[in-house]
């Protein structure tokens, strides 16, 4: 294939494919230094916690590595704030460029399980699908509890001048229960949409690339590439693939990841009857 020819369509700018290699580098190592302290008790987790230097070493980069995830969202906001068009603002935000959920999402979604179960045509996705949009929110409210809970936590006197003692309690139930549930489903649902389906195998590489296979797109989200061709800016969007070099990168990096990932959920599974709850 001709590196100069331009078959991908621009998805993600440099910055926000920095912020998604260190979201997915901060949520595994939140992952492994939880697990690690949840499953002290079995062999597997005294040696996830070794690789942190231990049982106490793991629970201080956890609280370290949370702040960093916590500062992270923060500047994540000012980012969103800057990007809002505030001219066209509040129509800016409901537009088909947006991730905010729309009365048509739902609608797409159940004429999606539709086309599943044999009924219908598939519905002709814009920009974003609702299953990203999905994943985005669940991300960011999920950061701002789990972020908040393990605040209290890291710092249970302070915590305990505001709060009676059973709210840590409380606290610490609701942190461990979102991280569980956060992790199976990016270790799952995430990983399969990513990288499993027919059309991304074997690896989705827009979110490392910044780019997605035009024909991938044009199958898969035909009235974003009808919006773009009607409106005459399709042309401006597209960009050719990567060299080889760094496709081998991107499939290296993101498949390190992936096992770290399959790693973590399959071990805590089979360890799972073995700790006390």
């Amino acid at each position: 294939m001709n590196l100069t020819t331009k078959t991908r369509i621009k998805r993600f700018s440099p910055l926000q494919r920095i912020f998604h290699v260190l979201l997915m580098l901060s949520f595994l190592t939140l992952g492994a230094t939880g697990l690690s302290r949840m499953y002290i008790e079995t062999p597997w987790g005294r040696w996830l916690g070794g690789l942190f230097g231990g049982y106490e070493a793991a629970r201080t980069v956890h609280i370290y590595v949370g702040i960093f995830m916590l500062c992270g969202l923060l500047v994540h906001v000012f980012y969103l704030l800057f990007k809002i068009n505030w001219q066209k603002f509040p129509r800016s935000l409901t537009g088909p460029d947006s991730l905010l959920p729309r009365p048509d999402d739902i609608k797409q979604f159940f004429q999606h399980i539709a086309w599943f179960m044999g009924f219908g045509k598939p519905p002709a996705f814009d920009r974003w699908g609702y299953w990203e949009k999905f994943d985005y929110w669940a991300v960011f409210w999920g950061l701002i509890i789990i972020g908040t809970t393990g605040l209290l936590m890291a710092f249970p006197l302070t915590s305990s001048r505001i709060m009676p003692g059973w709210g840590l309690n409380v606290a610490f139930w609701i942190h461990r229960i979102e991280a569980l549930l956060a992790m199976a489903h990016v270790f799952i649902i995430h990983f399969f949409i990513a990288h499993l389906r027919r059309h991304n195998f074997p690896m989705d590489r827009a979110i490392f690339e910044g780019s997605a296979s035009l024909d991938a797109v044009r199958h898969e989200k035909p009235a974003w590439i009808e919006r773009l061709e009607k409106n005459g800016e399709l042309d401006a969007v597209l960009v050719t693939e990567a060299v080889p070099g760094q496709q081998i990168v991107f499939y290296v990096f993101g498949y390190a990841a992936v096992a770290a990932g399959l790693f973590l959920l399959i071990g805590a599974l089979i360890n799972t009857p073995y700790i006390s709850w």
